[in-house]
C-alpha cells in the first residue's frame, strides 16, 4: 500500500475543484450568465482602465456572486439527494439559497454601476 504525499493531495484538491467549476458551468444556466456578464465586466474594466481601487470592488463582486452560485448549486444538489420529493422546507431552503444569489448579483450590479456609470455616461451625448 502506498501513501499519497501531501503535494499530490493538495494538486488532486485542485483539480476536484476544478471539475466543481466545470460542472457548474455546465449544468446551471445562471453559471452560465454569470460567465458572460464576468467577461464583459472584465473587459470593460479593462477598456475604461479603471482603477486599481474599482478593480478591488469588482474582482470582490464578482466573486461573491460565484461563491453564491457555488454554494446555491451544491447547497441544491444535497437537497435533491436528501429529499428527492417535493418537501415545503427544502423548496423554502432552496429559496432561500437562491436569494443569497440574488442579493449578490444586485450588489455586483451596484458596483458595476458605481464604477462604470460615470464612465459610460461621460460617452453620452449631453
Amino acid at each position: 500500500m502506498t501513501l499519497e504525499s501531501p503535494l499530490r493531495r493538495r494538486l488532486a484538491s485542485f483539480g476536484y475543484a476544478a471539475r466543481g467549476i466545470a460542472t457548474m458551468l455546465r449544468s446551471e444556466p445562471n453559471a452560465r450568465i454569470h460567465a458572460v456578464a464576468t467577461l464583459v465586466v472584465v473587459a470593460a474594466g479593462f477598456a475604461f482602465g479603471i482603477e486599481r481601487s474599482e478593480w478591488l470592488a469588482v474582482v470582490l463582486a464578482i466573486g461573491g456572486v460565484w461563491a453564491a452560485e457555488g454554494f446555491n448549486t451544491a447547497f441544491e444538489a444535497l437537497c435533491d439527494v436528501a429529499s428527492p420529493g417535493r418537501h415545503p422546507l427544502v423548496a423554502r431552503a432552496k429559496d432561500v439559497a437562491a436569494g443569497a444569489v440574488l442579493l449578490a448579483a444586485c450588489t455586483a450590479l451596484g458596483v458595476a454601476l458605481l464604477v462604470f456609470g460615470p464612465r459610460i455616461a461621460a460617452l453620452l451625448p449631453a
